[in-house]
């Protein structure tokens, strides 16, 4: 099993975070798809709360992505464990 590319992207405020990584489809030959999980931070020192996923496709998760950065969000590797 390869390990899976993933980026993660915290908002201003340091309550939500999310994850972007390669969505693989067993099913379908064409892995052109990215799922894109989310949650909630309630404590600076706790891990998130996961609250959902949802696959889209490699442009649109890429436009979501440049649209959060443009909106404040920084990158971060500090949940990596956590999901």
């Amino acid at each position: 099993m390869k390990k899976t590319e993933e980026f993660f992207l915290i908002n201003k405020q340091r309550n939500r975070v999310k994850r972007f990584r390669k969505f693989e489809n067993i099913s379908n030959k064409e892995n052109d798809f990215i799922e894109i999980e989310y949650g909630c931070i309630y404590k600076s020192s706790s891990k998130p709360i996961y609250k959902g996923s949802r696959i889209e496709s490699i442009e649109d998760a890429r436009k979501e992505y440049k649209s959060l950065l443009k909106e404040g969000w920084k990158k971060t590797n500090i949940f990596r464990s956590y999901f």
